[in-house]
């Protein structure tokens, strides 16, 4: 069969983007819109790129060349792409195709002015946005300038920005094809951009426009500013007319050139308040049929709207499904639980099936409707409280949302208020046993699964999982368990409330805390430290250990002098802590056990940056400064009046914190030990679709929900498509940045501290850990890059349980995630490290290897000259 080299727009809709490329398909199912007009046109098809692609010289040595390059060395990626740009412009176009091209133009007229337009298979799609990676030319007129430009659209795939991006984002150049879009120009009154959400709140509900006179180029070069109204519910709710002294025409011979408004229409609108309303309506009509929210260009000639562009807003945060059309408010789970990475649906949904409440997922991350309980007086204060205990922005971003007038219904407070049935429970002893009989029954419980799913493989594997789950939500939610870790929040904030009331002094709690006993969390960092003094007195470890890049190195080491010993040593810290991970509340998460070369670069940190015995001197000299710093308090309080009543109340409290707060840390590390278990099996059963020739690969089974994975052992099929969009799915999640607080009309808020106390410059956070340091900032995205020295401060967007083994050789903490009682909060205290958390941005605006002033008891980060 003959390939198609030119498609009439009317011919193409959506699905045909590997014909017609990104741009090119969404022309096409634009054309197809009832009341939607899109300029008449046609598009040079990728088959005529490929085509002319295998005439070029030296491609392929060319793109080999280009794909090795580090797309950081700016200079080699600007030299080969210019290269390959020159020889495709210079390559002649086939005669036959010349002729599809020129043929199709003779249908619209021979001299009518046409805009050339790239569309490469890879832009325009909901997973990836390339705006602005390729050429568009306007106002071409003949066939002789057609042919020459759409040349260049075809080069224009090679542009330093495009070829930086395919880079950066992983795409295989010779896997991304340019079509070429030609239509005729439309020579407009006004034209400009429709958000039909606004990009800014994320809010679905309110479109924006920016208008302007003449061609559309002059807004999007930034040559002026443009007329902007917001329009909601069919209203324009917000208007702002520019002085427009500049505007883009195009010449009758082609080509465009820049023209001065007459200064009487300057500040003159570019359209009525009649033409918003209508452009508005038509872009709701072309959101409906794409399905989401829509980019879209769109020019004014006679009072006629043309689009002549249509692409999804890639940059909007999903908003969760809800199946209804009430208001509902969502609060991050991630930022809760320090991971606001994406999950892969296996990891969010088995999440969702071991929470103690209903969860929704949207982009990737997991979010709790908190609207019934926003509505209820009562419930809204105990809200308010907890969570602004935890992260005072999330608070500050739900006071926004109660603040609009009706968005949260007012309901009457459930239930005839008072004590529960039966009466609340009975106050908790400060006793060391209550602790002691917790962790024996989570480890029993533990035991008991490890032993029941040994033999559990196909469909029963699924019902003994969704079993165990119920005893995992029900060891979770042991009342004990919850009291005790109230217990030791609720005594910590008491102390650091009446020591300020009392003394006058600031998170007196947090020295109070150092080296609290049974801190699982803090001790696997210290037992590192121990793991290092095994291999610092073999200078041949240390070097095997600096070159390792295989995960199973273990079994190497131990051929080395002194190597069984750090084996074992290791291998006993991995039987220990093996099963976590960064981001493990992601089931698919490579855990420490399967990926042990991640630990490697601390080990060697601490073999360099400790001396023997430290793990026990650091824990020593943290408990030591806790009961000096008790006796100089409750001193303090003795000389006050009431000194001797005061002082009892105090030391009641400290006993408690310091019987409680270490097993703040436990039920995480139960989670996560069922966690792994579960984790083992399923990858058990994975393996068997492999070798059944389901699956290609076992990981495959981690873009599978739970749901899924149980049908597909039980029919033995996978849909390899939906894997494959899953993948991409989860791709492009990465780009996205999750609020703290989302709503069912798409805005995404993130919450103000609103202070003035702090200085003019300073990065403002939340303070979790007192003391002030200075240092070198260490800007770490990746545990496994670390490389940390005495005195460096981690600069980093969130730390779970699996960062504390850093903690140790610090001397500071800057998170932008983070809430008074996180894991990195709890930690930073036990080992006394100054600590600021919540900094929003901190990684972006802190560079690595400045010099940065924590002030971990005023909650803020001055960065130095």
């Amino acid at each position: 069969m003959t390939e198609q080299y030119v498609l009439g727009l009317q011919e193409i809709d959506e699905t045909q983007v590997a014909v017609v490329g990104g741009k090119g398909a969404q022309l096409g199912g634009l054309s197809r819109i009832d009341g939607i007009s899109v300029p008449g046109g046609y598009c040079v098809t990728t088959g005529a790129f490929r085509r002319v692609m295998a005439e070029v010289p030296s491609i392929d040595e060319l793109l080999d060349r280009l794909s090795r390059s580090d797309p950081d060395d700016r200079e080699t990626v600007r030299t080969l792409s210019a290269q390959i740009r020159r020889a495709v412009e210079e390559t002649a176009v086939p005669d036959d195709l010349a002729a599809a091209i020129t043929g199709a133009l003779a249908e619209l007229g021979e001299d009518v002015a046409c805009a050339v337009r790239s569309s490469a298979t890879a832009e325009d799609l909901p997973t990836a946005s390339f705006a602005g990676q390729q050429d568009t030319y306007l106002n071409v007129v003949g066939s002789e300038a057609i042919l020459r430009h759409v040349s260049r659209c075809w080069a224009s795939l090679f542009t330093e920005r495009a070829v930086i991006y395919r880079q950066r984002n992983d795409i295989d150049h010779r896997t991304v094809h340019m079509a070429v879009v030609v239509q005729r120009m439309v020579l407009p009154d006004a034209s400009g951009i429709l958000f039909t959400a606004d990009p800014v709140t994320g809010n679905r509900r309110v479109a924006t426009v920016d208008a302007g006179f003449g061609l559309g180029e002059a807004l999007v070069s930034g040559l002026v500013n443009p007329d902007v109204y917001k329009v909601r519910d069919g209203e324009i709710v917000a208007r702002t007319i520019a002085a427009k002294q500049r505007a883009v025409h195009a010449l009758p011979a082609g080509g465009t050139h820049e023209v001065t408004v007459d200064s009487q229409r300057q500040e003159q609108p570019a359209l009525t308040d009649a033409q918003v309303l209508r452009l508005v309506r038509l872009g709701r009509r072309i959101e409906a049929h794409f399905g989401r929210p829509q980019d879209i260009e769109w020019c004014l000639a006679d009072d006629g709207f043309q689009i002549v562009q249509s692409r999804p807003i890639t940059t909007l945060f999903p908003v969760p499904e809800s199946g209804d059309q009430e208001n509902h408010v969502y609060v991050s789970v991630g930022h809760g639980q320090m991971m606001t990475d994406p999950m892969k649906p296996l990891g969010h949904s088995m999440w969702r099936l071991t929470a103690m409440v209903p969860m929704h997922e949207a982009g990737g991350r997991l979010f709790v409707d908190v609207t019934r309980r926003l509505a209820a007086p009562t419930s809204r204060a105990g809200l308010l409280d907890v969570l602004g205990k935890g992260d005072p922005l999330i608070r500050d971003a739900l006071e926004t949302v109660l603040d609009r007038d009706g968005f949260v219904p007012t309901l009457p407070d459930t239930g005839p208020g008072g004590p529960p049935a039966g009466g609340p429970p009975a106050p908790l002893e400060t006793d060391p046993a209550v602790v002691t009989r917790l962790i024996e029954r989570s480890e029993t419980s533990v035991a008991a699964l490890e032993r029941g799913i040994r033999t559990k493989t196909g469909p029963a594997l699924f019902d003994f999982l969704m079993e165990a789950f119920e005893e995992h939500k029900r060891v979770l939610s042991d009342p004990l368990s919850i009291q005790a870790i109230m217990a030791g929040m609720e005594a910590t904030w008491w102390l650091n409330d009446k020591l300020l009331e009392w003394l006058g002094e600031k998170n007196a709690a947090d020295t109070l805390t150092l080296s609290a006993p049974g801190n699982v969390t803090s001790e696997m960092g210290l037992a590192l430290l121990d793991v290092a003094d095994v291999i610092r007195p073999h200078p041949e470890l240390v070097t095997f250990l600096q070159g390792v890049e295989d995960d199973g190195f273990l079994d190497e080491l131990a051929k080395l002098p002194g190597g069984t010993e750090a084996r074992d040593a290791i291998q006993a810290y991995l039987d220990r802590y093996g099963m976590r991970c960064v981001g493990e509340i992601d089931i698919t998460r490579p855990r420490w056990s399967e990926r042990p070369t991640t630990l490697v670069p601390v080990i060697l940190d601490n073999v360099r940056n400790f001396e023997p015995g430290a793990a026990e001197l650091r824990f020593e000299q943290g408990r030591r400064k806790a009961q000096e710093k008790e006796q100089e308090v409750l001193s303090r309080l003795r000389a006050l009046p009431d000194g001797e009543l005061k002082a009892d109340e105090a030391k009641r409290m400290i006993d408690r914190v310091r019987t409680f707060i270490g097993y703040r840390e436990y039920p995480k590390y139960g989670i996560i030990s069922r966690y792994f278990v579960y984790k083992r099996a399923l990858l058990a059963e994975a393996e068997r679709l492999v070798r059944a020739g389901v699956l290609p690969e076992a990981e495959d089974a981690f873009y599978l929900t739970f749901q899924e994975f149980h049908d597909a052992v039980r029919s033995n099929r996978v849909d390899d498509r939906l894997v494959r969009r899953r993948k991409e799915a989860f791709r492009s999640y990465h780009a996205l940045t999750p609020p703290r607080v989302l709503t069912s009309e798409g805005d995404a808020l993130t919450g103000a501290y609103r202070r003035d106390d702090v200085p003019a410059g300073a990065l403002v956070g939340l303070p979790v850990s007192a003391g002030t340091v200075e240092g070198r900032a260490r800007v770490v995205l990746d545990m496994a890059d670390a490389d940390l020295e005495a005195g460096d401060i981690l600069v980093t967007a969130f730390t779970d349980p699996s960062w504390s083994p850093l903690f140790v050789g610090i001397a500071g903490l800057v998170t932008e995630v983070g809430g008074l009682m996180t894991h990195g909060a709890v930690i930073a205290r036990e080992y006394g490290l100054p600590a600021v958390v919540g900094v929003e941005q901190a990684t972006r605006l802190i560079r690595d290897g400045q010099r940065i002033r924590v002030h971990g008891t005023d909650g803020y980060v001055e960065i130095l000259p």
